[in-house]
């Protein structure tokens, strides 16, 4: 239930972005909490993989090569996802750090058991 929860916040995230930056274009909601599913599954089992083979450069940059990481994660789930298009590489980072905090301030609202 946790994980449906944390989905939602994260499409309402997805959704807020869309109205912040002009090179992010979604149809509607129900196409945000498809991005929100397929950026779920991307995490899982593409980023570990693209961390795994950048790790040199990311070492050698200190760790600030994983937001472009996280930049070309959110452009393979725009190539995924009909409806949902990002414009570059620019804007994939700025959408990158504003769900970072977007999705942090909504998961500090809800409850912790």
């Amino acid at each position: 239930m946790k994980w449906l929860v944390k989905l939602l916040l994260t499409a309402l995230a997805v959704f807020l972005i869309d109205m912040m930056l002009d090179g992010v274009v979604l149809d509607d909601y129900g196409t945000a909490v498809i991005v929100a599913l397929v950026l779920a599954l991307l995490n899982t089992f593409v980023k570990p993989l693209l961390v795994f083979f950048t790790l040199p450069i990311t070492v050698f940059t200190m760790g600030l090569f994983l937001i472009i990481v996280n930049a070309l994660i959110i452009l393979l789930a725009s190539k995924f996802v009909d409806g949902f298009y990002v414009d570059g590489i620019g804007t994939a980072i700025l959408f990158s750090f504003l769900l970072w905090a977007i999705r942090s301030l909504l998961h500090s609202l809800i409850k912790e058991d």
